[in-house]
């Protein structure tokens, strides 16, 4: 987690509040970084829950 916050270019807690889904939105710089990084498609990191309420 350390070195891939470092990679990104946030913090460890951050990146805690990502991986474990208690934040509310995610800036574009940031997931192209998390792309870049892991090599992947926004995609693959992100999933569409419907709000119910």
């Amino acid at each position: 987690m350390k070195d891939l916050a470092d990679a990104i270019g946030i913090s460890q807690t951050n990146l805690s509040l990502l991986k474990n889904s208690h934040v509310r939105g995610i800036r574009f710089n940031t997931l192209e970084k998390l792309c870049e990084v892991l090599d992947c498609q926004p995609g693959d990191l992100l999933e569409y829950i419907e709000d119910k309420s």
